[in-house]
């Protein structure tokens, strides 16, 4: 009668056994790489996202200090319907 455990190192140390280790070793490297591609990727659109919101803060600095009346007006005009929409739900 044999055990689990020589089972197991029997079936391990088959041709198959074998074969399915090199064949998981092989996914985990693919799957490894792709994850590196896919943070590469992923680290690159970060950046990406972070000059446009730089880019679009300058650009509504920029605009205020030109017309700051407007500004104002665009600001109270925001929060008075922030305030109805708010107030409505109660």
């Amino acid at each position: 009668m044999t055990t689990a455990n020589e089972a197991y190192r029997r079936a391990a140390s088959s041709p198959a056994g074998r074969q399915a280790a090199e064949t998981a070793k092989s996914i985990g490297e693919e799957v490894g790489d792709f994850a590196g591609d896919v943070g590469r990727m992923a680290s690159k659109q970060y950046g990406r996202a972070q000059d446009m919101a730089v880019d679009a803060f300058d650009d509504a600095h920029t605009l205020i200090k030109g017309n700051p009346l407007t500004a104002i007006a665009i600001a109270l005009g925001i929060g008075f319907i922030l305030g109805v929409v708010a107030g409505s739900r109660r």
